[in-house]
């Protein structure tokens, strides 16, 4: 069975009218994909609010406060980050379907996704890059305390890198965090480079790719292949999470990667065989991506990749991908530095 979580509120996740992030994207997802005939194949259900409990299972208590007071009176908690009236229960409302989400998995469902969702910048006592709570990581926590788990596996694809989440779990081998992302040389939030591996207990679990600007479709799955089955099947998680931003799409207005619709398949089609063949349990972030027409088409290949249907969307537009060699060296270090970890 496979569901998706959606709230009618979900639209004012809104950051302001000369905002990069805007509402409008999880309702125009979820009317293209009744337009496409997805959601006669998919559970559509409620999000509802996360509770304090929740957010304290990550966050700092005084951090959530901060959250509440400016939520009253708007405010900004960072240079890229407002906080306007009402976000800390829009905010939560956000949370909240991605914990259901999670939950469904242990009751019937193998795949669950949250269009909106995937706020990975958020650490445990900051935010940034327009995150607030960190959804990736309360969802973990949630179903570590709730079903005893100790075996997560987050592939995160946004375009910018998972700082946050790596942060929050940079120390703890129960969380394999793989983070393909643009070259922090070149992107927010200027973190995710190859040696940053993990720290004491947790080496050899945070494994970044860093891509050049440019990079595109053949280049990137050609990584994605080489890297993160292997990875997934020697971990053999009990869940995994999957942060599917679209901001890594060439049409994206805020990155310079150069995907095209298609990949988008791929990458759901793939990923939901490492599922099957590992916990069958994928809970999917649809994360970022700031070009709504472009956001709602790649989200819809994912979900065609993710259902095995074969009407997906194609470009026909020659992107250039010249990255190929880079890339292919950038693998090799990749899998030396993680040599005594893992089998690559």
């Amino acid at each position: 069975m496979y569901g998706i979580v959606y709230h009618k509120d979900y639209n004012k996740y809104n950051l302001g009218e000369n905002h990069p992030l805007i509402g409008d994207k999880p309702e125009k997802t979820i009317k293209f994909f009744k337009e496409k005939g997805i959601l006669k194949e998919v559970d559509l259900l409620t999000a509802k609010k996360a509770t304090m409990k929740d957010l304290l299972r990550v966050h700092n208590p005084r951090y959530i406060e901060r959250i509440k007071y400016l939520s009253k009176t708007g405010g900004r908690l960072s240079l890229d980050t407002p906080a306007p009236r009402g976000i800390y229960d829009i905010a939560r409302l956000a949370v909240g379907g991605t914990i259901l989400g999670g939950d469904k998995l242990f009751n019937g469902y193998q795949c669950m996704c949250n269009p909106l969702a995937g706020f990975h910048h958020a650490s445990r006592s900051y935010a940034s890059g327009f995150c607030f709570f960190n959804d990736e990581a309360i969802v973990v926590e949630f179903l570590r305390e709730k079903y005893g788990l100790d075996r997560f596996l987050i592939i995160d694809l946004d375009v910018h890198h998972a700082n946050g989440t790596q942060e929050i779990y940079y120390d703890d081998p129960s969380v394999l965090l793989v983070s393909f992302h643009q070259d922090g040389r070149t992107l927010y939030p200027g973190t995710g480079f190859i040696d940053e591996i993990g720290r004491g207990s947790g080496e050899g679990y945070t494994v970044n790719l860093p891509l050049p600007p440019g990079t595109g479709s053949k280049s990137y799955l050609n990584a994605f292949y080489s890297i993160i089955p292997g990875l997934a099947e020697q971990f053999q998680p009990e869940v995994i999470v999957y942060q599917c931003g679209v901001d890594t799409h060439h049409s994206d207005p805020l990155a310079d990667l150069r995907l095209v619709y298609q990949t988008y398949y791929h990458l759901g089609r793939n990923i939901m065989d490492l599922s099957r063949k590992t916990c069958n349990k994928l809970l999917v972030l649809f994360g970022g991506g700031y070009n709504s027409e472009s956001c709602v088409k790649s989200y819809y290949n994912i979900m065609c990749g993710l259902l095995g249907r074969s009407d997906y969307l194609e470009e026909k537009k020659e992107i250039f991908d010249d990255k190929v060699e880079y890339i292919d060296g950038l693998i090799m270090e990749v899998k030396k530095i993680l040599e005594p970890y893992w089998e690559l």
